[in-house]
């Protein structure tokens, strides 16, 4: 209401109605004072207390370092550990001296003593190679048919740019977010190989149904994994937020970006599998989709952190302390026998017991108890499936890249980079399982080999 009206000019019944309307604000606006206040009271929040990244803390100004105290005058200065000297080098150069400095005797063989060794290292010049094809083709004079020459491969009629420098191109733009305009110039300094933008983004979309076809082998691994875990986090797509989805294992990753952050993305990608166990954190979307699940148990610290600073001093500590001792149990998983392991699981479950029979003395302590109610059950999977890790850091750790690639780039302007985008981590992150590089990676997706072990 932006002016009150003449009073006068109202009836008793528009007065009710207006006092009835009045009241109604004034209820709304008092629930939100009091919500606005009690968010003065909370802790702020940072990376020990919750999911956001470490770069969004508050940094304080550090304190001036102590001046290193360096070498004496004439000294040698620290001996460090030094580099490795290269096992083959690919020229030894080997300095004797002829005579003496001082009185300019000859020096013989046996004079001589090695009182060094040590390595120099140079980068060739780099520039590119191009070679000219000639195709010639014959006729024949017999039948009058026209036969062209074949050509080697790596030499057929296209582009002009090789598998290699593709590859390069895409390492360069997926993982360290270079954009058109710079790697067209860093192309040209580095390397002296004048490449257009146009010519960038054409090579790109050449490369794309190579990957197309790896990922598609990739999928086809992950629908028949016994443990997926997954996650996800904003893109942004042609000014639009859209979600970039994970779903891997110690096997494979898969990449997917969509516009939705429902539960469709998840049946989409899985298209009716369900897998054994599964591994996310609380968020609604990644739940229900395997026949066991173990709910990441960092966010769970986190938030009992964030409790405990903001004043919950019962309930959130005894459950952080718990919380705390399964972290201790699971680096031990793996070397314990499973009768130990379901002893330590049955032990937890009755300290469990007790934390959830504690009252807590907070709104946030509250909270927390409710959720843990309802989760319990998939707070220790972890100890009767010892591949389960008991955190999903990994999944985090897979994003990382995709966050790094949007504050960097600010998002995909295209409808097509997305999904190479996707399909370039899903490429690499399978590979990094077996120990390839991502360049080589890319490299043998483009010459056709697949990065996937057999099985």
């Amino acid at each position: 209401m932006a002016l009150l009206p003449d009073l006068s000019q109202l009836s008793h019944g528009e007065k009710d109605a207006l006092i009835r309307a009045l009241w109604a604000q004034v209820q709304a606006l008092t629930a939100r004072v009091a919500e606005l206040e009690a968010k003065l009271g909370e802790p702020p929040k940072n990376s020990d207390n919750s999911s956001q990244p470490p770069s969004r803390d508050k940094k304080a100004n550090r304190e001036d370092k102590p001046k290193r105290q360096g070498p004496r005058q004439g000294s040698l200065g620290r001996q460090g550990g030094g580099r490795a000297l290269s096992a083959n080098p690919d020229e030894t150069v080997i300095a004797r001296p002829t005579c003496c400095a001082r009185c300019q005797a000859a020096f013989a063989a046996a004079d001589h003593k090695l009182i060094d060794r040590f390595d120099k290292i140079e980068l060739p010049k780099v520039t590119p190679v191009v070679t000219r094809v000639e195709l010639y083709a014959g006729h024949c004079q017999a039948c009058g048919a026209t036969t062209l020459a074949p050509l080697p491969e790596g030499l057929e009629q296209g582009s002009p740019f090789s598998i290699n420098i593709v590859a390069l191109a895409l390492y360069l733009r997926f993982t360290h977010a270079i954009s058109y305009q710079r790697l067209s110039r860093l192309m040209l300094e580095l390397f002296g190989l004048a490449i257009s933008e146009g010519a960038l983004d054409a090579a790109f979309r050449r490369a794309k149904p190579r990957l197309d076809g790896e990922v598609g082998a990739i999928l086809a691994r992950l629908r028949r994994a016994r443990v997926v875990c997954s996650d996800e986090t904003s893109v942004r797509v042609d000014g639009r937020t859209c979600w970039n989805w994970v779903f891997h294992n110690s096997e494979v990753v898969i990449h997917v970006i969509r516009h939705s952050r429902g539960a469709g993305v998840v049946g989409e990608v899985m298209a009716g599998h369900r897998p054994a166990l599964w591994v996310s954190d609380l968020y609604s979307a990644q739940q229900g989709h395997a026949a066991d699940w173990q709910i990441c148990l960092a966010h769970q610290l986190r938030d009992c952190q964030f409790a405990i600073e903001a004043g919950e001093a019962i309930f959130a500590a005894r459950m952080k302390m718990l919380l705390l001792r399964a972290f201790v149990l699971a680096r031990r998983r793996h070397h314990l026998a499973e009768a130990t392991r379901r002893q330590y699981r049955q032990r937890l479950e009755r300290e469990l017991d007790a934390v959830m029979a504690l009252a807590p003395t907070s709104r946030d302590g509250r909270r927390l108890r409710k959720r843990y109610g309802k989760v319990r059950a998939h707070l220790f999977t972890f100890l009767d499936h010892p591949e389960l890790a008991p955190d999903n850091n990994s999944s985090e750790r897979e994003l990382r890249p995709t966050a790094t690639y949007r504050k960097v780039t600010g998002g995909f302007r295209s409808n097509w980079g997305p999904d190479l985008f996707a399909g370039f981590r899903s490429v690499v992150g399978t590979a990094a399982r077996r120990g390839i590089g991502a360049y080589q990676a890319i490299k043998m997706t483009l010459q056709g080999k697949s990065v996937l072990a057999p099985g």
